[in-house]
């Protein structure tokens, strides 16, 4: 028999005891990492005694969240979005905040994108005392991941951070589940791309309330102060945002650290501004009621197709539908009469 790699692996285990509900969230309320990282681990875990820990630790966590600056990342690739973020979150942490990194990544099941990567590339901020970086789980479902990375974030600040970063791995549809759960949306372009806008999509640009031109450094410096006035004249001609906020458009130079300051004081003012005028509140109300009505979707899409009455009609009523010998509508309208007229466990 091989020896173990590790032979302490056992010890490891072992020592690795059941906590309840109550010493998750007491570790989680004393700022305990490593109780942190345990809760979210339940968080996305797909089993369903782990399911209903994990909302009773949302539960009970959620009357001490709530107090963060929720910012979401996103950006063309080779961008530099990891420079960019340990620069920007060591500034902030300089600034007396607790910082929390998280990702949302439901692309890729080999790689798990790019986020692994970030313990080497976001190596300072990683050491960080007052830094948490946690990588999101890769899956098939973005509305699954998304709705994890929002129940980690209320973890995170009834830990204390209260500047959270969510930053879009995966490309496609992913910002529009960031920008329902943050309340202000980072857009990261290159420089000397002066029609890049064209290559994003609409809805991208339209979330956006910033745009931070990165790697306006050395002989690029010129290209992005044109591709600041390109983008910000862009801005121009979509509608004016719910918020009243106008956005900006800043340089910046996550290599050199140049810049950063402005954005988080951008940040900041959007803060303020938007509490003023009760935006702020308001929209953090709108994404919860999203997230409520999203979730009873999900749920909804998970039972049906995992009820058993269904799973053995489906398939030939699905061959019905494509030979034309029934209309998708009646065949629709029957496997939903078969869910609703059945107990769930048939």
């Amino acid at each position: 028999m091989k020896e173990s790699i590790n032979p302490n692996a056992g010890q490891h285990f072992k020592r690795r005891k059941t906590l309840t509900t109550e010493e998750y969230v007491k570790g989680i309320l004393g700022g305990n990492r490593v109780i942190l990282s345990r809760a979210i681990t339940l968080i996305e875990s797909t089993r369903s005694d782990h399911y209903q820990k994990a909302q009773e630790i949302i539960a009970a966590c959620l009357p001490h969240a709530g107090k963060s600056v929720r910012i979401g990342i996103t950006g063309t690739p080779g961008v530099g979005k990891s420079t960019f973020i340990e620069a920007l979150g060591t500034h902030i942490t300089q600034a007396t905040h607790q910082l929390a990194v998280l990702a949302i990544d439901p692309t890729s099941q080999m790689t798990r994108g790019s986020i692994l990567g970030d313990k080497t590339r976001m190596a300072s901020l990683s050491s960080n005392e007052k830094a948490f970086i946690r990588p999101s789980p890769a899956g098939d479902s973005l509305g699954g991941v998304a709705r994890k990375t929002r129940e980690t974030i209320i973890l995170c600040e009834a830990a204390g951070y209260d500047v959270i970063l969510v930053e879009t791995v995966g490309v496609g549809q992913s910002e529009t589940a960031v920008h329902s759960m943050v309340d202000f949306f980072l857009l990261l372009l290159l420089p000397g791309a002066g029609d890049e806008l064209q290559g994003i999509k609409r809805g991208i640009v339209e979330m956006a309330d910033l745009i931070a031109v990165n790697k306006a450094d050395g002989d690029k410096i010129k290209l992005a102060k044109q591709a600041k006035s390109e983008y910000r004249n862009a801005l121009h001609l979509y509608p004016p945002k719910a918020s009243g906020w106008t956005p900006k458009v800043l340089t910046c130079s996550a290599l050199e650290k140049t810049g950063i300051q402005d954005i988080w004081m951008t940040i900041l003012n959007y803060k303020k501004e938007t509490e003023q005028s009760s935006f702020w509140m308001s929209k953090r109300q709108e994404q919860a009621k999203f997230w409520l009505y999203e979730t009873i979707k999900n749920q909804l899409h998970q039972q049906f197709f995992s009820h058993k009455l269904i799973k053995n009609k489906i398939e030939n009523i699905e061959t019905a539908v494509v030979n034309g010998r029934q209309s998708p509508f009646k065949a629709a309208e029957e496997l939903l009469q078969l869910f609703t007229s059945r107990p769930l466990d048939q």
